[in-house]
């Protein structure tokens, strides 16, 4: 599309004739996070592109992806209230909230038994 032997001066002044904004973002992680996998990107080049009013990102940078089984997101709110209600500590609320799959209720009352 673009001639090969152009500057990068002259390919800026093209691109905004073309209406063409592109930025760079100065990233230092960046994460996806889908139902089936987590996908960090660690030292991102982050490019943020803006063409006829869609925007757009190119990422590139080191990837690791874990896989994500039922993992369920547990607020410290929510361990506050058990370790309060069951009487026992933080780290003890917070591991059977995981094991109750976040459930409050069922969480306090296998701490109980």
């Amino acid at each position: 599309m673009f001639p090969s032997n152009i500057s990068p001066k002259q390919m800026k002044k093209l691109m905004k004739r073309m209406g063409i904004q592109m930025e760079e973002i100065n990233a230092t992680e960046v994460i996806i996070q889908t139902p089936e996998k987590i996908i960090t990107i660690q030292e991102p080049e982050v490019i943020k592109t803006h063409v006829g009013g869609v925007t757009t990102f190119q990422v590139s940078g080191n990837i690791i992806e874990k896989d994500v089984e039922g993992r369920v997101e547990i607020e410290k709110e929510d361990i506050e209230l058990v370790a309060e209600q069951a009487g026992v500590s933080f780290d003890e609320a917070k591991k059977a909230l995981e094991s109750a799959d976040g459930d409050i209720a069922q969480a306090i009352l296998n701490l109980k038994t």
